[in-house]
């Protein structure tokens, strides 16, 4: 099954719709969401910072901010 990460953080209202949406996508398409907290690590902090959240498909960066379900769903079938 396919992984599609979010890099998030604790109290992020776009974190919240990002993960709302790929739930509404996951409908469609077949996918694992896994919701990966940065807050408090260093690492993931300092790649990630203030762009959260971070979506990833199978480890590749998809986006950022806002996931747009059209070009996900293009993204998604493409990299199969």
């Amino acid at each position: 099954m396919r992984i599609v990460q979010v890099y998030s953080r604790q109290h992020c209202h776009l974190c919240e719709t990002a993960v709302e949406t790929l739930k509404v996508l996951q409908r469609e398409l077949e996918f694992e969401i896994v919701v990966i907290h940065i807050d408090g690590d260093k690492v993931l902090e300092d790649l990630y910072g203030e762009q959260v959240p971070v979506i990833q498909i199978d480890g590749v960066q998809h986006d950022f901010f806002r996931v747009n379900p059209e070009r996900f769903k293009n993204s998604f079938n493409q990299s199969l």
